[in-house]
């Protein structure tokens, strides 16, 4: 199943102000670990259908939203709940992992 790419115009409507908590991917096209991570987070995205919201933004297209987060680097993983930023990773990691990492904060 794609993910839902989100943009600067839709990311309140579709994160901030989401009932349900929302992963957001932060990526980019010339990002080599960017697309080794995307398969993952699908098969996560799947396999946490009503638990967890998860959407992908590339951040050459949508240049605010990374700014105002204080993006540093992509990959970067953020867990909103509630409209606020519970936790962020940066970098790439297993499934395993982020299944892990996803039940411990949802």
């Amino acid at each position: 199943m794609p993910l839902k790419a989100v943009n600067d115009s839709d990311f309140e409507s579709e994160v901030i102000n989401s009932d349900t908590p929302v992963l957001v991917d932060f990526w980019a096209e010339w990002c080599g670990p960017c697309k080794a991570l995307l398969p993952i987070v699908e098969d996560v995205a799947s396999e946490m259908v009503g638990k967890v919201k998860i959407v992908k933004m590339n951040i050459e297209e949508a240049p605010e939203t990374p700014t105002k987060y204080g993006l540093r680097g992509v990959p970067t993983l953020m867990l909103f709940k509630g409209g606020k930023v519970v936790d962020t990773h940066v970098s790439g990691m297993p499934k395993s992992q982020l299944i892990e990492w996803l039940n411990d904060k949802v």
